[in-house]
């Protein structure tokens, strides 16, 4: 790959931060979006603006067309049968609340749900509303020393009541690489049903719903160099069909009458509203970039580029303690520097112009776990470098001394 041919595509990697070179490394919040993207948001307002599946006029029909094509194009991406089972959400967070919210109608109590220690909070908050709206068991499993999953505790908790288990594809935290085809036939030889949250995978790995046979599958646009706003769900058809609506309103009715609602069909019996069909659309041309560079491209130099920061950190930093180090995980550096607060190592790298994530980073009980109230996150994209991988642990080595 042409790295710096990449890069132009980036307009802000041209920015300076305190009159030093940006180097973003916050790609695991939010990575950035080429120029075709927002050029895609601007020929939207400029040339297509009008309400989608309402107009019989020229604007809404090529508006409308634009946003069906986009929910093809992503059922492609993630091998989806029909793209009547692509659902457009504001992000990975409101599509697993979906989920919790609509599917947990159709649990008993006392029926139990299975997470992981690892999770976001998106992924176990909108669960521990359902489990006491509904009466039901929350169970969570833990994590080895190297920050994978006890396989042997998740299948030590899965009993008779097991009806669903939500666990995240790839940590945010710990870049772990979860074996999420075994977890999801694990639930299926138990009656349970799948919700993967895939907010950190989407953009580092090929995604096949089918192959893994995911009941649900969430991620987010703007983690994927895609716009803000944006998100996915897919589900099982029967699935979907059994649930009840999530929202009531506009475009997900057949016909309402003061006697009663009848609900439109698959997708948009859960699309109330009028949709972001602007930044859908612009999601179309983020996998465009994605298809362009290549997944599998993208994926070989996000691993390059970790092993070389790990190494050279590693090598420069004194007491940096890294926390998840399986072989095959994904593009994340978390550590802390001895005793140093996260907050105080994120300053000083902003003030050298990198920018990396400081926090518990919505992973509270992972957290506790691991007994440290939050880490320093550096995480890579297809437009970092080598060279500002180096420039990261040259700072570190700087910022060192003065904190330990």
């Amino acid at each position: 790959m042409d790295i710096q041919a990449i890069r132009q595509q980036f307009p802000i990697l041209d920015r300076q931060i305190y009159g030093k070179p940006l180097i973003y490394l916050d790609n695991t919040a939010t990575s950035q979006t080429p120029r075709r993207v927002v050029d895609r948001v601007v020929d939207m307002y400029y040339k297509h603006h009008a309400n989608v599946h309402r107009g019989v006029h020229c604007l809404s029909q090529e508006a409308t067309d634009t946003l069906e094509t986009t929910r093809s194009r992503v059922a492609a991406y993630i091998n989806s049968p029909s793209h009547e089972q692509i659902i457009f959400t504001r992000g990975t967070t409101e599509a697993l609340n979906l989920v919790a919210s609509s599917y947990s109608r159709l649990l008993t109590p006392g029926d139990e749900i299975i997470l992981t220690v690892m999770e976001h909070h998106s992924n176990i908050v909108p669960w521990q509303m359902a489990a006491r709206q509904y009466g039901l068991v929350i169970k969570h499993c833990g994590i080895l020393p190297d920050g994978s999953l006890d396989l042997e505790q998740f299948k030590s908790l899965i009993t008779e009541r097991t009806r669903l288990i939500a666990v995240c594809h790839v940590s945010n935290v710990l870049g772990t690489v979860n074996p999420v085809k075994e977890l999801i036939a694990m639930a299926h030889r138990a009656g349970a049903v799948a919700v993967i949250d895939g907010a950190q995978a989407s953009a580092h790995l090929p995604i096949d719903v089918q192959d893994l046979d995911a009941d649900f599958y969430a991620f987010s646009s703007h983690k994927m160099y895609g716009p803000t706003g944006v998100g996915v769900l897919y589900g099982r058809r029967e699935l979907l069909e059994k649930m009840p609506p999530y929202q009531g309103g506009g475009e997900m009715i057949a016909h309402v009458s003061f006697d009663g609602t009848t609900f439109a069909d698959l997708p948009f019996k859960f699309e109330a509203g009028t949709p972001d069909y602007t930044d859908i659309a612009a999601l179309g041309s983020a996998l465009d970039f994605i298809a362009e560079v290549g997944l599998g491209n993208i994926a070989a130099h996000e691993h390059h580029l970790l092993k070389v920061a790990t190494d050279l950190i590693t090598e420069k930093v004194p007491g940096i303690t890294i926390y998840g180090t399986t072989p095959d995980k994904s593009p994340v550096l978390s550590f802390n520097i001895g005793h140093a607060h996260p907050y105080d190592v994120g300053m000083l790298l902003d003030k050298l112009g990198i920018a990396v994530r400081t926090g518990h980073h919505c992973a509270q009980p992972l957290m506790q776990v691991l007994g440290i109230p939050g880490t320093v996150r550096a995480s890579m994209a297809v437009y970092n470098t080598e060279q500002e991988m180096l420039a990261l642990a040259n700072a570190l080595a700087r910022i060192a001394p003065m904190l330990v």
